[in-house]
């Protein structure tokens, strides 16, 4: 195609800005309105969540209840090829171009997955779907008093259906909660804010970003909770945990209202402004970083577990199939589809054990000093 001058400014555009760090990048008219399909939380794809990282198109997590869960990526997956053609720069752009597509239609995705055994390559064959991001999967009582929510990621809808979540378990009986925020690959940070607020006093401050200079301080509080929950609370994480997720977790480890059990989190904690340009096109620049209400840095280092407990990739992938599977009737039904034995989920039986003992000592906060940080 000849070069014009259009062509040639979107070029040295995409460069330079892609050049700053791996989250800023300029989007023209097509990339700008994909972004704005998925502050609305629907659009046509597998359903996985990557981030550009040492070079490679990684998958931070797939999105619960999508094809690319279903077809059994999994977090730390490299994606290499989509229908046999290998990715080119710039290789995020590129990746979600060919991922997204009409739903309906076949897409060929080439991995790399690195395990015990090394590093294989596969190919897997997805049918696209629109993409529903589904931010509540479960909200039910697992143990008597002990109550669970898993939130998939953070939407402009997070916040409401958090709420009504949680009065289902409070009326029946809620006195402590296992929030689970493994797989979460983030969202809206409103909607992080808004999923602390119950448990927060009215504007306490939940989480707080720093730019460049000393005055480039932005706070984020809490709002609307007249009576604060003050059960306790465990908060299971693990390495496809980023961004919002992060700062959920963050915020009620510091402020001693939570456990955090399970393994360290990704450490998405950049700020990205979208500044609107002409003609449709758009700049994401990273503005400022994230810190935690006790100052902690999330970007690049992530949060340490309070109980550091490791699941392995294999183990991963089958929790994932169960959580998202639980209408068969028996172990052996789902073993004759899915080929593999229901496995216990040790993360989840940790947070009941935690919690159990902080009902018993009476709350996070007086047990603090007690909670063993050793695997």
């Amino acid at each position: 195609a000849a070069a014009t001058p259009e062509k040639l400014t979107t070029s040295a555009l995409t460069e330079m800005v892609r050049r700053l760090d791996t989250h800023s990048e300029f989007l023209d008219r097509k990339e700008y309105a994909q972004v704005q399909s998925d502050l609305k939380s629907e659009f046509g794809g597998i359903g996985v969540q990557i981030e550009f990282r040492d070079d490679k198109v990684v998958v931070i997590a797939p999105i619960a209840g999508t094809p690319g869960e279903r077809a059994g990526i999994l977090r730390g997956d490299r994606i290499v090829k989509v229908d046999g053609r290998e990715l080119e720069a710039p290789f995020m752009r590129n990746a979600v171009d060919r991922l997204r597509g009409k739903p309906g239609t076949k897409v060929r995705v080439g991995l790399e997955r690195t395990a015990d055994a090394g590093t294989k390559e596969l190919e897997l064959e997805l049918v696209r779907e629109i993409i529903k991001v589904e931010t509540i999967r479960a909200a039910s009582m697992v143990a008597p008093g002990v109550g669970y929510i898993q939130i998939t990621q953070f939407t402009e809808r997070t916040g409401k259906e958090f709420g009504t979540a949680l009065a289902k378990l409070e009326g029946e009986g809620l006195r402590a909660l296992v929030l689970d925020l493994r797989n979460n690959p983030g969202g809206l940070l409103d909607a992080s804010v808004a999923v602390l607020s119950p448990f927060f006093r009215d504007g306490e401050l939940a989480v707080y970003t720093q730019g460049r200079g000393p005055g480039d301080r932005s706070e984020l509080r809490t709002s609307g909770a007249d009576r604060p929950r003050g059960y306790p609370i465990a908060v299971l994480v693990n390495s496809g945990s980023a961004s919002a997720a992060e700062i959920v977790t963050g915020a009620l480890r510091d402020t001693h209202r939570a456990v955090v059990i399970g393994e360290r989190t990704f450490g998405k904690g950049s700020v990205q402004s979208l500044l609107q340009l002409g003609d449709g096109e758009a700049l994401r620049l990273t503005t400022a970083r994230y810190f935690t209400p006790g100052g902690q840095v999330i970007h690049g280092k992530g949060i340490e577990p309070d109980v550091p407990l490791a699941v392995s990739a294999e183990d991963d992938r089958k929790l994932s199939i169960q959580r998202l599977r639980d209408d068969f009737a028996s172990a052996e039904e789902f073993k004759a589809r899915f080929d593999f034995e229901p496995i216990p989920d040790r993360q989840l039986e940790a947070a009941l054990d935690v919690l159990r003992g902080l009902l018993a000592m009476g709350g996070v906060e007086r047990a603090a000093g007690t909670v063993s940080t050793k695997p």
